[in-house]
């Protein structure tokens, strides 16, 4: 949870009484100063995949990601991981960094619990495990992008406006889901809250949920399939930004743009072309490269023993501010954002 700066007034305050009471205590305990970071710690940021331009977006140097804020912090660190967005793809990386023993793990799960074995073993060497975007059943913090019950209802809210803006309530038609890996922590726990928003909106009927792998090709393969089984589909939703900007490349003909409504989670440089021309609407996700920053500076504080992963422990991450650890060994970074023609220009990412 990120908390907001004290005004001035405040903080001049602050010092004031800090003032007297110095002047006043002579010869008190004085309060601790916070642990310094350590420098040039060893670190692996480790995506569900590489090559997919949501992650980039999340670790580069260039878009301010991990890579860029433990480069501010002096420490060292790599992006790594295998070519498909899978435990067996995912394995053999971690159990190499632990080898060359890094400091601490960055990863985004492809499986909540295939991997526990081996995270469970660079936690046991004092490796510091911590999970963004996707988390898994083994780790000591998890970076959650926003709360998967937020993310779950503003994509049902959203697609059930595209079908019927007048009066989003009374949407109707048949919907589908184009998915990532069939065993995704967050896809799933995003569709979950998905199910239950769409009890509100009677008249909407999820026909299926395929899986796209976050995998170009497969996701098109996928989309196409959904549209030659179900020729009445109205709507589709894409929690992964793979899948959205495949399912829309499908959607940009003629035939189908404007009469198969999409939404999701993408991001606005693969998006801006379709919402231009009216394929998409609006959609949503936050800044991966926020996300991949703040899971790099939690990483770096536990590494540092600066803070543990306790319940109300806090840390200042660089440029986002203040945070605070959360119930379940969990740090939210914020709130969904809604991107369409009106905003979308602005954003680069």
């Amino acid at each position: 949870m990120r908390s907001t700066l004290p005004k001035w007034r405040a903080v001049l305050a602050g010092v004031a009484i800090a003032a007297m009471a110095a002047t006043t205590l002579v010869g008190s305990a004085s309060v601790q100063a916070a642990p310094a970071l350590k420098t040039g710690l060893k670190v692996a940021v480790i995506p569900k995949n590489l090559g997919n331009s949501y992650f980039t977006t999340a670790d580069s140097v260039k878009s301010g990601g991990a890579l860029a804020a433990l480069k501010a912090l002096g420490e060292s660190g790599v992006e790594i991981s295998g070519t498909t967005d899978t435990p067996a793809s995912q394995l053999p990386v971690i159990q190499s960094e632990i080898t060359k023993g890094v400091n601490a793990i960055i990863i985004s799960g492809t499986d909540p619990s295939a991997l526990c074995p081996t995270l469970n073993s660079a936690m046991a060497k004092g490796i510091v495990v911590v999970t963004y975007d996707s988390d898994t059943n083994c780790r000591d913090l998890f970076i959650d992008q926003a709360s998967p019950q937020g993310l779950g209802d503003i994509e049902v809210q959203m697609i059930a406006k595209e079908i019927d803006a007048a009066s989003p309530s009374a949407a109707s038609g048949q919907i589908a889901i184009v998915s990532a890996s069939i065993d995704d922590t967050n896809q799933n726990t995003w569709i979950g809250y998905m199910k239950q928003e769409l009890k509100s909106y009677p008249h909407l009927d999820l026909v299926k949920t395929v899986y796209g792998n976050d995998d170009t090709a497969t996701s098109t393969q996928v989309t196409e399939g959904l549209l030659s089984e179900y020729p009445n589909l109205k709507g589709i939703i894409s929690p992964t930004t793979v899948g959205i900007a495949a399912a829309a490349a499908v959607l940009d003909t003629a035939k189908y743009r404007g009469k198969v409504q999409l939404t999701g989670l993408g991001t606005p440089d693969e998006m801006k072309k379709y919402v231009a021309d009216g394929t998409e609407k609006e959609f949503a996700l936050w800044n991966p490269a926020d996300l991949g920053y703040l899971a790099a500076y939690a990483a770096v504080e536990l590494a540092s023993k600066a803070i543990t992963n306790a319940a109300g422990q806090s840390f200042v991450a660089g440029k986002l501010g203040k945070y605070t650890v959360g119930s379940g060994h969990t740090v939210l970074l914020g709130l969904p954002f809604v991107f369409d023609k009106a905003n979308i220009n602005q954003f680069n990412f």
